[in-house]
């Protein structure tokens, strides 16, 4: 069974920063690793489900020209809001998936610390849906901790076990510390224009 909004719920009711995203370097560091795993400069289409308070949603709007970012819960929601209001073409939406899948196709979709508080069938109707959804030179980044979680099905290690068996993707990237785990996969084999230059 997938975890109850209930629980997302009271994390949020006790705090605006349940995982101390803006304050530990831990989570600081691992979202420039994140950013840093990405091969291309810019995406035209982002799409980033499970936002939290949209500490990885302002790093991800520097690099797309459009971002869609959704979380189940209403306070969340309100802080990435916030948090992203200056951004005119950042959307945050009230939504959850595999149920609340959006329309249209994207560049790059990331699943970040999301996947084990799903069930696996869940999780399996993410990975078909990230499949549809995934443009013709779109990209999967997924990051997840790596120690059990109590309360969840899966692991982090099983979430991506799952992605690398079901995306018929090229893995690009893996990128693996003792806590947490980074992988890339995208429709073609090499994602990285070697002429591009940096703006």
């Amino acid at each position: 069974m997938s975890v109850s909004p209930d629980y997302f719920q009271q994390l949020f009711n006790a705090s605006d920063d349940p995982w101390s995203f803006r304050t530990r370097w831990y989570e600081k560091r691992k979202r420039e690793l994140t950013m840093a795993c990405l091969p291309r400069q810019r995406y035209q289409r982002v799409f980033e489900p499970a936002c939290a308070n949209g500490e990885l949603s302002l790093l991800l709007a520097e690099r797309s020209e459009s971002l869609l970012c959704q979380d189940i819960i209403d306070k969340a929601v309100t802080l990435a809001r916030r948090r992203l209001s200056h951004l005119p073409h950042v959307r945050v939406e009230p939504a959850g998936i595999p149920d609340d899948w959006p329309e249209g196709t994207f560049d790059l979709i990331v699943l970040s610390e999301v996947g084990y508080f799903l069930d696996v069938d869940s999780w399996q109707t993410v990975i078909e849906n990230t499949l549809l959804s995934l443009g013709p030179e779109g990209g999967v980044l997924a990051c997840h901790w790596l120690h059990p979680i109590e309360g969840c099905s899966q692991d982090g290690r099983d979430v991506h076990l799952a992605l690398a068996e079901h995306l018929h993707l090229h893995r690009g990237l893996r990128y693996e510390e003792a806590d947490f785990l980074i992988e890339y996969w995208s429709r073609k084999p090499s994602s990285i224009d070697l002429d591009e230059t940096y703006e």
